[in-house]
């Protein structure tokens, strides 16, 4: 009879303290429902949403708007959207995302799905809205409902809008999906891209209700009802009139919880334990399996990381490899194995522009093409993820007064110069576009654990489309002693990929002699008798050899090949120089079969005038305001 009385007293208490919360939740809530605020145009904000400035006591904090430039800002799903208009007696607030809001052709800030919505507690849902989704397609699209977005539409890239049309499997084949974006629904088919903006300009409608947030949280359910104009939201949980029933219920209740806390600790615990442990063991052996049988094809795509990935691939940037122009590269660890990272120095690209760069470089695959692995573009920062070169670059082996590790043998010499040519001819004629490097060079030239050489370094790349056979440039692009003659001259600016082949057959001959042929500090005259190209060219053109020491004669024969190419590839007339396809032809092919080019030197004021003069229609003006930061 005691213990009853007891658990009685203890239920009734229970019931009281339940009481007394709810007492003080409700005097709360009239203190926060006193409290009116402005932001702009934005007038009398008040319950359940606050300002950021507001006292405390105001508002509601899951509804908090903050007042940027005198304009009422809400975060919503990760985003920012403007506020334009919050309607109280219809428990309504009108969002627009902050990138649409002055009707410009900017994209969305980001994608909204209607159940990233309903997940949301602070609200019920949207209200009379549909869709516009974004859509990025490698082809062009004849179809009504997709309309084009001129001004981020580029070259082998065409991004779409479509209004009132989100289903997954209505995408064009083409197609990637980009983002979503809740819109007013009107019942216009077919809008303009003109109309659709003006759509999204006016933002969606979400309804909310404090209420029912409470509700959900306390475990009730929660229903709407109308009252004239107003919508009411009702939480519904049993009704009883005896407090000692409710106390008795509530003790049951927690005797259940009790009993299933101690099952579930003792029996159901170590259950799970054990499932989770065989499943992790069977993730990690597919994983496994997987990494051993596609290591390569998993990482074909770029990986975008943030930054603080980067802090830790390269231990905090420990292990510097090098610096250049255009940044400084650091060692680093990944997954997958070990990888260089190319911090990039000021860069006047846009993160638009350097995504669309990256993308571009990203699809190059080929044996002699240094692979991008990722790239991070977050805030300032933009960096990049190239494969690991266990034996540097070229210019290590071949010059005298560089070199830090033994030289390479003749025949090693030649692969290594044939897959250089092999690389840059995937550039110029193997990729969706045309890819000028503009600075072919010993040093851009990485040497994997094999000796595989790999074009590297785009930091001067220009790409353009396959259609054109030339294309204009306003700035001088390359390194002293491989830019083309073209590129160097005041009344010449329109150049092809014949330019890197001038820069390959500098490459060449250095690879021969074993020094730069033009010495950046003026110890060599690139016109007169020191001049390395004109001193190979009269030694072949007299039939003498190339004064090697300690050479064979099949050693001999790779040399004056090489010198050969060469020559062909670094004639002043731009039509003169073979295409890369060609140049890799004379490098497989037997050096008697070679016949001797022109003296380069023999015509210096000669430069590329019959390429200047080509016809216009096959000439593609690129606007050099901004410079490759690749």
């Amino acid at each position: 009879m005691k213990t009853q009385e007891s658990s009685a007293i203890s239920h009734l208490l229970l019931f009281s303290l339940l009481i007394f919360l709810f007492k003080c939740k409700v005097e709360s809530r009239n203190l926060q429902e006193k409290c009116s605020s402005s932001c702009g145009y934005l007038k009398n904000i008040s319950y359940p949403f606050r300002l950021t400035t507001d006292p405390t006591f105001c508002g509601d904090s899951d509804y908090e708007i903050s007042c940027e430039d005198n304009k009422p800002i809400l975060e919503f799903h990760l985003g920012k959207y403007l506020v334009y208009q919050i309607s109280y007696d219809r428990l309504r607030i009108r969002l627009v995302d902050i990138n649409l809001a002055n009707g410009s052709c900017s994209l969305p800030y980001m994608s909204i799905s209607v159940d990233e919505v309903r997940g949301d507690r602070r609200y019920r849902g949207l209200v009379s809205s549909t869709f516009t989704s974004f859509v990025n397609c490698s082809s062009e699209i004849n179809d009504q409902g997709y309309r084009e977005v001129p001004c981020s539409s580029r070259n082998g890239s065409n991004v779409y809008v479509s209004y009132d049309k989100y289903i997954i499997s209505d995408l064009q084949g083409s197609c990637s999906f980009i983002s979503r974006v809740p819109t007013i629904y009107q019942n216009v088919l077919y809008p303009s891209y003109e109309s659709i903006l003006k759509l999204m300009a006016l933002g969606f409608d979400l309804e909310w209700s404090v209420e029912c947030r409470d509700c959900i949280v306390s475990g009730g359910s929660c229903s709407l009802s109308s009252l004239g104009t107003s919508n009411i939201y009702e939480c519904h949980f049993s009704d009883f009139n005896v407090p000692i029933l409710v106390g008795f219920i509530v003790g049951v209740i927690w005797d259940i919880l009790l009993a299933i806390n101690l099952i579930a600790r003792f029996i159901l615990a170590p259950i799970v334990i054990v499932a989770f442990l065989i499943h992790k063991y069977r993730t990690k052996k597919t994983e496994d399996d997987k990494e051993k049988f596609l290591p390569n094809q998993q990482s074909l795509v770029p990986k975008r990381y943030s930054y603080s990935d980067v802090v830790a691939i390269t231990s905090n940037f420990k292990d510097k490899l090098g610096q250049g122009c255009f940044g400084t590269v650091y060692k680093g660890q990944i997954r997958n194995g070990l990888v260089a990272v190319k911090i990039l120095g000021s860069s006047k690209f846009s993160d638009e522009d350097f995504i669309n760069e990256v993308s571009t470089i990203g699809k190059i695959h080929h044996v002699n093409v240094v692979r991008l692995v990722g790239f991070c573009s977050e805030g300032s920062h933009r960096i990049l993820l190239f494969e690991y070169m266990a034996n540097k670059s070229l210019d290590k082996y071949i010059f005298s007064r560089e070199m830090e590790l033994l030289p390479l043998s003749w025949e090693r010499l030649l692969e290594i110069a044939l897959g250089t040519a092999r690389g840059i001819e995937h550039l110029h004629i193997g990729c969706d576009v045309c890819i000028l490097h503009f600075d072919i060079k010993p040093h851009n030239v990485l040497l994997d654990q094999n000796f595989i050489p790999k074009v590297s370094d785009f930091g001067l790349a220009k790409f353009y489309p396959k259609e054109y056979d030339f294309v204009s440039v306003s700035t001088t692009r390359g390194t002293i002693g491989y830019i083309a003659p073209e590129l160097i001259s005041k009344n010449v600016r329109a150049v092809s990929c014949k330019s890197d082949v001038y820069s390959f057959g500098m490459l060449l001959l250095e690879m021969v002699r074993g020094k730069r042929n033009i010495d950046v500090k003026g110890d060599a005259d690139s016109s007169g008798k020191d001049y390395f190209p004109s001193w190979v060219y009269d030694h072949i053109n007299e039939g003498g050899d190339l004064e090697l020491e300690n050479v064979s004669k099949v050693e001999a024969a790779i040399a004056k090949k090489l010198c050969i190419v060469g020559l062909w590839c670094i004639q002043k007339n731009a039509s003169d120089r073979p295409l890369m396809t060609k140049v890799v032809e004379m490098l497989q092919g037997r050096v008697d079969d070679l016949q001797l080019p022109r003296n380069p030197l023999a015509y210096p004021d000669y430069i590329a005038t019959e390429e200047a003069q080509s016809d216009s229609s096959t000439e593609l003006l690129i606007s050099e305001t901004v410079e490759q930061s690749l």
